[in-house]
């Protein structure tokens, strides 16, 4: 009786213990498949690291790209003919060459060279000669920029019969233009060309301060900075309002946003992020761009930009412009294709890439990015791409 019972008993704690062993194996075997996943993924984002540092940035199939430093000597080629305006009359394969209509509009300096009466004289037969044709020859000239000094002058009348009578002299002047900064001796002009250079050509404000010293002339880039910032905020504000009224009136835009740094900025540190939003028109639409700059990335900028906007908003997939209302979310395939991209990056070089989703989804981008650059060569209207 008590062999049963030992028996029945350890029967019994077999059974508890196999239980036990078997949760056990669950459980490992979730954290192997926990580990297997962790791993995985960090082999993945190893290889995309790799790839990104050492292997080519563009997303491009077949990549050929310029680099952006020592662009000049990188694209000189002594041997490379100049290029010339051509009149084309009959069919041929025209050179490539200066667009004659890119300077039709430019002001016109003409330089006649013509013989002197004596010179006017045939040397075959002493006869009189006469003009039987012009032959022009064209050439670019350039007038480099020069600073002058405009003194407004305010004549300021009094009238000499009130000051022998003794009667209060009306004293009357003549109108000028408002300065454009009071107190300051900037011109419009100088304002406009400071803020064209430094936001359309690129030129920094220290590097215009060192032009300036060429003329002689000493403008410290604080009173080019100080320019800059007056003319925006007093002249410019208006077009900026205006072109932010015929922006919300359009039917689709695009939006995003980029890191920038603030150097000096009150109750921020120096490295703290700080974001420019850029919001635009369509492709086919009146072409509007408009910056705007806030502390921070929250949502609460581009919904109150966009507050009176109803249309189709295509961003990156940045979530802060979920709280934009009234609008269509448009998503972009070129930041799809990007995904697809690092997926394929980050997959082991000897893995079968060709059956996956990632490169059918990669083809198809391929595939409409050609098609779109096909319909603007042809200049095909929305309505015809739709068709």
């Amino acid at each position: 009786m008590k062999t049963i019972e030992n028996n029945q008993k350890k029967t019994q704690f077999n059974i508890e213990e196999f239980e036990d062993l078997q949760n056990q194996n669950k459980v490992l075997t979730h954290q192997v498949e926990e580990l297997s996943m962790k791993l995985n993924w960090y082999e993945e984002q190893f290889r995309l690291n790799q790839e990104r540092r050492f292997g080519a940035s563009s997303e491009k199939t077949n990549p050929d790209q310029l680099s952006i430093f020592n662009e000049a000597e990188k694209e000189s080629r002594p041997e490379k003919e100049e290029p010339t305006i051509e009149e084309i009359t009959y069919k041929r394969k025209k050179k490539k060459g200066l667009n004659k209509k890119s300077f039709e509009d430019l002001p016109v300096e003409r330089i006649e060279y013509t013989l002197s009466e004596e010179e006017k004289v045939c040397p075959s037969c002493d006869n009189q000669l006469h003009e039987m044709s012009k032959e022009i020859r064209k050439e670019l000239k350039v007038i480099p920029a020069q600073v002058v000094v405009v003194e407004h002058v305010k004549n300021i009348y009094a009238c000499r019969n009130c000051e022998k009578e003794n009667i209060t002299t009306p004293i009357i002047s003549s109108k000028t233009p408002n300065p454009v900064l009071p107190g300051s001796f900037v011109s419009p002009s100088l304002m406009a060309y400071t803020m064209d250079r430094k936001y359309r050509e690129a030129v920094p404000l220290y590097r215009q301060e060192k032009g300036y010293q060429n003329f002689g002339i000493d403008l410290s880039r604080q009173n080019l900075a100080n320019w800059v910032i007056h003319g925006a905020n007093t002249w410019l504000k208006h077009l900026y309002d205006r072109m932010h009224y015929h922006l919300l009136n359009e039917t689709i835009l695009h939006a995003d946003e980029s890191v920038f740094q603030v150097l000096d900025e009150e109750g921020k540190k120096p490295t703290s992020k700080s974001y420019m939003w850029l919001y635009a028109t369509g492709m086919h639409s009146t072409p509007i761009f408009l910056y705007e700059y806030q502390p921070s990335r929250t949502k609460k900028h581009p919904k109150e930009f966009l507050k009176e906007f109803n249309g189709f908003l295509q961003t990156d997939g940045y979530q802060g412009y979920n709280s934009v209302e009234n609008v269509t979310q448009v998503g972009c395939f070129a930041h799809a294709k990007r995904g697809f991209t690092d997926t394929l990056k980050a997959l082991p070089k000897d893995a079968e890439t060709s059956k996956t989703n990632a490169e059918e989804g990669l083809k198809f981008c391929d595939k409409l990015f050609k098609l779109e650059k096909e319909y603007r060569k042809e200049k095909l209207t929305p309505e015809e791409i739709y068709e």
